[in-house]
């Protein structure tokens, strides 16, 4: 049998799959020179392959098929797999469509069309609800999948095998990629070293379709061990929402990396309060590179109210100082648009986000997504009927305090003063000489200056973005 795995590109902005949004995706497009110039850079490191399609290629390969796959043209083949989003359903849709007037049977699969499968049934034969992997072994092994296909969640992550990356295909051009702020091109992956998140924060959607699981610290240094065989020049991208949730598993991944001389570096997502300077230094010294995590607000009452534990303020900046000793960078996220959001909250938060000192930082805007609590609170004021517009970045719901046009006038701010600072270069480059300190800071003076006076001009006549 030959399958094809469709991991389709993305049609308008920048569009990122997978596990981002825990599977809906993100789509963002950028209305200001700022913003085009982020998703213009962004995109030289943000675009990788699935992961989900990636397992999905190494059962199917491990049951003797063929296995072909496609970011855009409609391959030959018997079965294909799409992966869903909720950004660009229509697009896969619509290739779906295609497909099947090709002669193949067709199925989804992700966290888009097992939450919404209403949108991806009637262009397919059958559409996987929930975690893929077994339904598409039996799929593998010659049961014919009809229909809505409950897929069971895997008990034990290590018996899955690795993901299949030489079967990539028209993805190797873009797998060697530049890693935020390193001139030295390396082969990026994603690798997930548990599912779901032990979180319960109420608009995230990555507990939406199983409970929390891990993978043995062996299994994951197996993994890497394969990976840096085949590419010794790897830069892993551990896409666990909660990377450092038990220290004492991350110190022992740590340690055996080292101990087994593997070679790579890596980029990692956690929260702040997970970290201390003792497991800072030991991710380092087994490659860590980059470290993203959520602020999401300054207000810790605001963080409260959907459940999200506060970070001390003074540890937020403790870890990002000790981050920028050890030479790994950092990139923060925050979130617009939260109901005790106002004018003045999200501008304290843009200020807190530059004199912060991340490396870099996104921004986006309260999206509640099918599923997660915050869509069960605010369905009743939810406007938006795209559901592509469910993306990150578009107001989707009735704020009682901010216009649409107002939180994308905020968030525009937001990317143009924290993008345009000359201090934003000197943190990327690990700028140290003291003169040079001082004269970037003096710049920024200036720069921040000047585009306070911008936004007071343009917020003194109606709001257009």
């Amino acid at each position: 049998m030959r399958v094809v795995l469709a991991d389709l590109k993305g049609t308008e902005g920048l569009v990122t799959k997978d596990t981002v949004a825990g599977g809906y995706g993100s789509r963002f497009v950028p209305f200001s020179l700022t913003t085009h110039w982020f998703c213009h850079v962004k995109r030289s490191y943000v675009q990788i392959p699935s992961v989900q399609m990636a397992y999905l290629a190494a059962i199917c390969a491990r049951n003797g098929h063929e296995v072909v796959w496609t970011r855009n043209e409609v391959a030959d083949g018997d079965v294909a797999l799409v992966l869903s989003s909720l950004v660009d359903y229509r697009r896969e849709t619509a290739w779906a469509e295609a497909a099947r007037a090709r002669g193949m049977r067709v199925g989804f699969v992700g966290l888009a069309c097992s939450k919404l499968p209403e949108l991806f049934l009637e262009h397919a034969d059958f559409v996987v609800a929930g975690e893929p992997e077994e339904a598409i072994r039996e799929l593998a092994e010659g049961r014919k999948l009809s229909g809505l296909v409950l897929g069971k969640p895997v008990a034990d992550l290590d018996t899955l095998p690795f993901p299949r990356w030489d079967l990539v295909g028209n993805w190797s051009d873009r797998l060697q990629q530049i890693s935020l702020g390193s001139l030295h091109p390396r082969r990026r992956f994603p690798l997930l070293a548990s599912r779901s998140c032990p979180e319960f924060c109420t608009y995230c959607p990555h507990r939406i379709l199983t409970e929390y699981r891990v993978r043995s610290v062996e299994n994951v240094v197996e993994e890497l061990s394969a990976l840096t065989a085949r590419w010794p020049n790897a830069f892993v991208i551990f896409r666990d929402p909660l990377f450092t949730k038990d220290r004492r598993r991350c110190l022992t991944l740590c340690s055996e990396i080292v101990r087994a001389g593997l070679r790579i570096e890596f980029e990692c997502e956690t929260r702040l309060d997970h970290l201390d300077a003792e497991l800072l230094f030991a991710m380092r010294r087994a490659g860590l590179r980059i470290i993203s995590f959520g602020v999401e607000s300054i207000s810790s009452q605001t963080l409260r109210k959907v459940a999200r534990r506060p970070v001390p303020e003074a540890h937020q900046r403790h870890i990002v100082a000790e981050c920028r000793r050890l030479g790994i960078r950092t990139a923060a996220f925050y979130v617009f648009g939260f109901l005790e959001d106002d004018w003045e909250s999200i501008a304290a938060t843009i200020n807190y986000a530059i004199d912060l000192g991340s490396t870099s930082a996104q921004f986006k805007i309260l999206t509640p997504y099918p599923g997660t609590p915050l869509w069960k609170q605010l369905g009743p004021v939810v406007y938006e009927k795209d559901w592509q517009r469910f993306d990150g970045f578009t107001p989707t719901f009735r704020h009682p305090k901010l216009e649409p046009d107002e939180l994308r006038f905020l968030l525009g701010a937001a990317y143009a003063r924290f993008y345009l600072r000359p201090s934003f270069l000197k943190n990327l480059w690990r700028i140290r000489h003291r003169a040079l300190v001082g004269l970037v800071d003096k710049l920024d003076q200036r720069v921040s200056e000047a585009i306070r006076e911008k936004e007071i001009s343009l917020v003194s006549r109606a709001v257009t973005c």
